[in-house]
């Protein structure tokens, strides 16, 4: 399994953001929005991605979008679904 964050902000920003957070995972950058249109995390002009959680699967399919993430319980939500769509647990080394 692999995981990453993404945003519409500059790979600077984004950057200086997982130096902050001192973040374990890559946190990719579309300043463009072409891949938030093409999720639908974005409509027309809207600068801001709509904050969602899209499960693709090894197939490169869509299992699923949950598009209620509330931030303070989002870790929780993650490993349910997981979970859920019988994602296999890998211990950390």
């Amino acid at each position: 399994m692999a995981y990453f964050g993404a945003s519409c902000d500059t790979p600077e920003y984004n950057k200086e953001f997982a130096d902050e957070l001192n973040l374990d995972f890559p946190l990719l950058s579309d300043p463009d929005r072409k891949v938030a249109l093409e999720y639908g995390l974005v409509v027309g002009e809207k600068k801001t991605p709509s904050r969602w959680t899209v499960y693709v699967s090894k197939e490169g399919k869509i299992a699923f979008i949950d598009k209620e993430v509330k931030a303070a319980s989002a870790a929780e939500a993650v490993l349910k679904k997981l979970a859920e769509l019988k994602v296999e647990k890998v211990e950390k080394k």
